[in-house]
């Protein structure tokens, strides 16, 4: 993996009705500007009448004051060919807060691909129900905020969480935070808040999910990472893995193995967000990974 990050690109992602000549009018957009193509992704739901999607990478030489005109006259191009999109560069590195409870793997797998420049994001802040990480996350250096919460003072503490929050972070990651959000809380950062959680649901919903599916004696276990919406747990996915088992597994051997598919799913799904590889299309993802 090459964490090398260039400055002076740039990634560039449209979504639009399909039309004949969309990706020659972008590429030669790009050209104009004097931008070097080095990656290029492009998908279609239907390619008389569907949705088209289209993900570029692209390096500029004067990248100050190409990359300001560039985004500029994209608002003229998308408005001329009803284009959605979204420009973003190296340059600025997203921001990205964590939300804890009291398990610590999916934590600790974010902070050590952060660490290692993995995840190029900068993270101003954990937030947690519990104290139990303080000491985890503060040996990196990363801000902690413990904000209590119960059922009763759920609307304050969110709104506590909304205030640390506002105009310091780009989006958030439920690293096993084991509190549903509310659709207020939600509203502030639509399509992105990333989740995680075990792939038994819905058929082992509820407390102690990996005892129900020892006592099922399933034969795979895995993780679903997605965007959180109102509707629980069935936001749009980005990654789902499994893990084979079998009869000699324990209710502890599924507890371990379910950690490191969570792990591991979450953080490719928080890669994938952070360098612009997933596009959202009604309760559904486009992902160029």
């Amino acid at each position: 993996m090459n964490t090398k990050v260039k400055l002076n690109r740039a990634k560039l992602l449209i979504s639009c009705p399909e039309k004949p000549g969309i990706i020659s009018t972008v590429t030669n957009f790009l050209l104009e500007h004097k931008a070097n193509i080095v990656h290029f992704d492009q998908h279609t739901t239907d390619p008389q009448a569907g949705i088209f999607f289209m993900r570029i990478e692209f390096d500029l030489e004067e990248f100050d004051s190409t990359f300001e005109k560039l985004e500029k006259d994209l608002h003229v191009m998308a408005r001329d060919y009803s284009l959605d999109w979204q420009l973003s560069s190296n340059e600025r590195r997203k921001r990205m807060a964590i939300f804890v409870s009291k398990a610590d793997h999916c934590l600790s797998e974010l902070l050590w691909r952060w660490k290692s420049n993995e995840i190029p994001v900068d993270i101003p802040m954990v937030i947690s129900n519990h104290t139990d990480l303080k000491e985890l996350v503060e040996g990196y250096d990363i801000p902690f905020y413990h904000i209590a919460l119960s059922q009763e003072t759920k609307g304050d503490a969110e709104q506590k969480a909304l205030e640390l929050l506002k105009g310091k972070v780009d989006f958030i990651v439920l690293a096993r935070y084991m509190q549903i959000l509310s659709p207020n809380f939600i509203s502030h950062y639509p399509k992105q808040i990333i989740n995680i959680h075990h792939s038994f649901l819905p058929a082992f919903v509820g407390a102690n999910p990996y005892v129900r599916a020892f006592n099922r004696g399933v034969k795979l276990i895995g993780a679903t990472a997605h965007y959180v919406t109102n509707d629980l747990d069935e936001g749009p996915i980005i990654e789902q893995d499994v893990q084979r088992i079998n009869h000699r597994y324990t209710v502890a051997d599924l507890k371990t193995a379910g950690r490191h598919v969570e792990k591991r799913v979450l953080a490719e799904a928080v890669s994938w967000h952070v360098e612009d590889k997933v596009l959202v299309h009604g309760n559904k993802t486009i992902v160029f990974a």
